[in-house]
């Protein structure tokens, strides 16, 4: 084989290569499904079970602010920045029998409350000395003033919700 033909080859081979990565990226799970198997109790009480399932959320971190310079003071603002977690609230998947109590066409109720999505930031921390910047009015010297010292509070955000049916052989 010439040694173009084979660079000309070795291109083919990479370029179907990067496709096929490229057409299926390996993406994190942000929650793992819960099955929770109630069919070999089913079959040895010869009757309709519940059928349940969940999902359990995994968080992920982010990337935290930096601190941010404000003038007039000598440290910047948030030395300690607050971390960003990112995850989401349990999911719940239920369906069951119920005894026909609302009438033969309301027979199995269901319940569904998928994971939704929650922002959180931790603490952070901020902090100044007890000096301000150089003053020009007093030979570059800093002047005295009060320390401050402060806790930035964490923040949760979320939007939960649920679904709840009822039907025959939901």
């Amino acid at each position: 084989m010439k040694s173009t033909t084979r660079g000309t080859l070795a291109a083919v081979l990479l370029a179907a290569a990067a496709g096929a990565a490229a057409a299926t990226p390996a993406a994190a799970a942000e929650t793992v499904p819960v099955p929770v198997p109630l069919d070999g109790a089913e079959t040895a009480l010869g009757m309709e079970l519940p059928k349940l399932g969940g999902e359990i959320p995994l968080p992920m971190p982010g990337a935290p602010d930096g601190p941010r310079y404000v003038e007039g003071r000598l440290l910047p603002d948030r030395a300690l920045p607050q971390l960003p977690v990112g995850a989401a609230l349990p999911g719940l998947g239920m369906r069951t029998p119920l005894p026909r109590v609302l009438g033969d066409d309301f027979d199995h109720v269901g319940v569904d409350a998928p994971a939704n999505d929650v922002r959180a930031l931790g603490p952070g921390a901020t902090l100044d000395l007890p000096l301000t910047p150089p003053n020009p009015d007093n030979f570059g010297l800093p002047d005295p003033k009060l320390p401050a010292a402060g806790i930035v509070t964490p923040v949760l955000q979320a939007v939960p919700a649920a679904d709840l049916g009822l039907g025959q052989g939901l």
